[in-house]
């Protein structure tokens, strides 16, 4: 067997999913976002986790802590998988979410080219003005509730164009 048995097709018209990375950091009570830069065309003026494209070759975690280090400039420890979100805004592809958590031992951040960084109490974090999806991941990854076990979720948009998040149930 080899790469042409594994059945990828593009002109069967198949759903294909861009993968991306989102990671949240954090520092004692506090959570690292970027308010997204005016000038990006997704979600401009918004606090987003640390985040972006899978390079070709990358597993999900190298690519999260690639966007990291890219994005911030620290260098974080005990990396993990909190959950994946399967993202469909209505187009011939759709993204593949991989959700991160990670701690830094350190708040001196770099200047970054897709907005301003900033650590915000993960408790008043639902006061700013967030990407949509961050008031539901951020209770399920540090609420009192939150558990260690991966979330699956799916993402899908109504016609009035709002969000609707659906968790897969655990076994």
């Amino acid at each position: 067997m080899g790469a042409h048995d594994q059945g990828i097709d593009l002109s069967s018209g198949r759903w294909v999913a861009i993968p991306r990375t989102l990671s949240f950091v954090t520092n004692g009570g506090d959570v690292l976002l970027i308010k997204r830069g005016l000038h990006k065309r997704a979600f401009p003026g918004r606090y987003d986790g640390i985040g972006g494209h899978l390079e070709r070759g990358e597993d999900p975690l190298t690519g999260a802590l690639r966007e990291i280090v890219e994005e911030t400039g620290l260098t974080v420890r005990d990396a993990r998988l909190r959950g994946i979100s399967h993202i469909d805004a209505g187009q011939d592809a759709g993204v593949l979410l991989f959700v991160f958590t990670a701690i830094s031992d350190s708040r001196q951040v770099v200047e970054c080219d897709e907005g301003s960084l900033h650590w915000i109490s993960i408790a008043e974090a639902n006061a700013l003005p967030l990407v949509e999806d961050l008031p539901v991941l951020l209770p399920r990854l540090f609420g009192s509730g939150a558990s260690d076990t991966p979330f699956f979720a799916h993402v899908r948009y109504d016609q009035a164009d709002q969000m609707i998040m659906t968790f897969a149930s655990q076994l």
